[in-house]
């Protein structure tokens, strides 16, 4: 097209709430699940700002069965007097224009918010089919109604009322959204996590969509305190929980942390109640504070000579559960979605509180200082040890030639997005799978045995595990302070094993690896679990496969004598055409594919199953031994 066509006819002009509606991707993130729980998040996060600004004590939220939601709170209530600027209530100025609301300037509507840029909850209007909001406020109760951002019922009062507060009342909107499904377990996370980081705030969530309606209500005395507790509940920590909440230049840092004898690190950090999962300068400050104290410490009780050189910030953060909350005036936050703080300043404040509060810690409790220092002293050593078995690996596969494991059977595409790779049960089962698979795409890499688990086991110990070592020389990723997706050679990881106790045992401990070294890896979607039939049906020429007991019931029926009925319990039991045609081709088979909604809930979990302590385990097996199936005994 010819620039000299571009008039002031093809300049678009977009009114009111239509840019939200037109882009809502700039606004939510996307229009998927992200997008859907964020509208959440947004009317939720206006009525935790009445609880950081000390007027509420409850927020609820309930899922109803037209999948809608309805978020409340019982603070001051949206004014409802007319804006003199706008012309009309302010609840409707509040509800349908963008960047509006009590948040900016100093107009002293809120002096700490998360719902920062005032776009939050005109655009979960412009976004919902319709919606509701009612506010309580000077003895009254009043109500307006929208469709699609747009005004339908101008502001009504509803008659008195004692209580205060705000109700929000939506239904995403079908032509918006890919789906329309909220998740127990995705708000639960960040409902849980609003308890916590606001001290003796009560936040409950009920869902009535169901035949049985579901609610819990989080509420936590001991905020971020209580938060480390809950996190480190089964694991053995090596001293009590250190803590700080102060304030500087405007800025509250509140800190809680403690040292565990697992080896995995555990960082959450906040900024006004947004999980800022990218971290940002109060993170930095955080890290360079531990690092030093450790390090200052153990140098001046001698137990690191100067010769030696520093503790790393890894070697200090081994094994450390903490929780960073920093409250501000003025957040600078990447995005609407704010995942990383920016705030230069937060860096030295959260750092010169932090130090100071630890190097007090460590002066007063010198037996906990020191069993501090020899758990970071131990994970340098064995992040040195780690060093070499990774460098001796890298030697021995420049050796063989190809710097790929011998025992790999790679596919002839190059391109990774195109590409898989099939982590196989055993060298029989991985024969099988040699066989059925497409060679154009589909890599397949047997493993023998069961890999150590790497809950349990130091950085050292998890390399010098053979299965691992070729496994990770295998993804092309590296390892460690190497690891970098962007080199990862197959887009879907699958790992394949027998439809009984060790395949479960052995797809676990592979899980365990993966969320624990290769975390991203997880978090972005490329771990995939291949599921094999349990059962082959034939009648006459005709063969069925079935994936479960009632799968296999639709298939012969109750009565089922006509059919031969083959009960698989190993991938060895299936011929390659047979693996190719029930797990592996793209189109017959099914992946499922593992996602982490609940990152705490997940590390709980992998905590209780794979770490060092028994009885919780015991407990796990005791809350759901009722509700297993197909175990083999």
């Amino acid at each position: 097209m010819s620039s000299n066509n571009y008039t002031g006819e093809q300049i678009e002009v977009l009114k009111g709430l239509e840019a939200v509606r037109k882009r809502p991707g700039m606004y939510i993130g996307n229009t998927a699940e992200r997008g859907l729980h964020q509208l959440v998040y947004e009317a939720v996060d206006n009525a935790v700002d009445e609880a950081l600004a000390g007027y509420a004590k409850k927020v609820r939220v309930v899922l109803l069965k037209d999948n809608s939601c309805l978020v409340e709170d019982d603070g001051r209530g949206i004014p409802v007097d007319v804006h003199a600027g706008e012309k009309m209530p302010a609840l409707e100025v509040v509800m349908t224009i963008l960047h509006a609301g009590g948040k900016f300037g100093n107009k002293g509507g809120y002096k700490v918010s998360g719902g920062l840029h005032g776009v939050g909850i005109s655009v979960v209007n412009a976004l919902s089919e319709w919606m509701v909001t009612r506010s309580r406020r000077d003895g009254n109760e009043y109500e307006m109604r929208f469709v699609r951002g747009l005004t339908t019922q101008k502001l009504k009062k509803l008659g008195k009322t004692e209580s205060t507060g705000t109700v929000q009342h939506f239904k995403p909107d079908t032509e918006m959204f890919e789906t329309l499904n909220f998740h127990w377990d995705i708000l639960q996370k960040r409902l849980r996590e609003l308890a916590f980081l606001n001290r003796g705030l009560s936040v409950t969530l009920r869902d009535e969509r169901g035949e049985e309606p579901k609610e819990r209500s989080f509420k936590y005395e001991g905020g971020i305190v209580s938060f480390v507790e809950w996190l480190n509940d089964k694991k053995d920590p090596i001293h009590p929980i250190i803590s700080t909440n102060n304030e500087r230049d405007a800025v509250i840092v509140e800190v809680a942390m403690q040292w565990t004898d697992t080896y995995t690190e555990l960082l959450y950090s906040f900024a006004n109640n947004i999980n800022t999962i990218e971290g940002g300068m109060h993170l930095t400050g955080f890290r360079t504070a531990v690092t030093n104290a450790v390090n200052s410490y153990a140098k001046k009780r001698g137990m690191l000579k100067e010769s030696e050189g520093n503790l790393s910030t890894d070697d200090c953060m081994e094994g450390l559960t903490a929780v960073i909350s920093v409250k501000l005036p003025d957040p600078q936050f990447e995005g609407q979605t704010k995942t990383k703080l920016g705030n230069a300043k937060v860096r030295s404040i959260t750092y010169g509180l932090l130090g100071e509060r630890l190097d007090f810690f460590f002066e007063e409790n010198p037996r906990y200082a020191r069993a501090i220092v020899d758990k970071c002293m131990q994970a340098s050593r064995a992040r040195e040890a780690a060093k070499k078995a990774r460098d001796l690996s890298r030697r021995k596969n420049a050796l063989d030639g190809s710097g790929l494991p011998g025992k790999l059977v790679d596919c002839k595409n190059q391109d990774p997005s195109q590409s898989e790779v099939f982590l196989v049960e055993g060298d029989s089962a991985g024969g099988t799978a040699k066989g059925g698979r497409d060679p154009n795409t589909q890599a397949i890499l047997p493993l023998r045995g069961k890999i150590i688990n790497v809950e349990k086991a130091r950085l050292d110990k998890v390399l010098a595990n053979e299965e691992i070592r070729t496994m990770i020389t295998a993804l092309g990723t590296g390892f460690g302070d190497e690891f970098d997706a962007n080199k990862l050679r197959y887009h879907k990881i699958i790992i394949m094993t027998d439809a009984d106790v060790d395949g479960s045992h052995i797809r676990t401990l592979l899980l365990t690896f993966f969320y624990r070294q290769m975390k991203q890896l997880v978090e972005e979607g490329y771990i995939y679990i291949a599921q094999p039939p349990l059962y082959g049906i034939r009648k006459g020429k005709k063969q069925w496969y079935a994936f479960s007991d009632a799968e296999l019931k639709s298939i012969v029926g109750n009565d089922g004598k006509e059919f031969q009925v083959q009960q698989y319990k190993g991938l060895g039991e299936m011929d390659a055409q047979q693996l190719a045609e029930t797990t592996m081709e793209v189109g017959n088979r099914r992946l499922k594919k593992i996602t982490v909604e609940d990152g705490v809930e997940a590390e709980r979990i992998f905590t209780d199953l794979m770490g060092d302590k028994v009885e919780p385990r015991k407990q796990y097996i005791f809350d759901f031994a009722r509700s297993v199936k197909n175990l083999d005994l």
